[in-house]
């Protein structure tokens, strides 16, 4: 476990893989894959290409996005 990175806002944000943020410079929701160097990476939640973010630069997502993500992942396996 690592300790939580503080925001832009000071706010703490688990870099911990699993946990769901936001990428403050997009808006795109992502899940943590990890650190590499001084980013943490993130992927979309349904799976996809990786990307890089500066740790002040991820938030914690709103109760809205978190909600907009899990119904997104759920709707790609509709009908599978």
């Amino acid at each position: 476990m690592t300790v939580p990175a503080p925001d832009a806002d000071g706010h703490a944000v688990s870099a911990d893989a699993g946990a769901l943020v936001v990428d403050r410079r997009s808006g795109k929701v992502g899940v943590v894959m990890g650190r590499a160097g001084p980013y943490v990476q993130l992927r979309p939640p349904g799976g996809g290409l990786e990307w890089d973010v500066p740790p002040g630069d991820v938030r914690p997502p709103t109760r809205a996005e978190e909600l907009g993500a899990k119904v997104a992942v759920a709707n790609r396996g509709w009908g599978r």
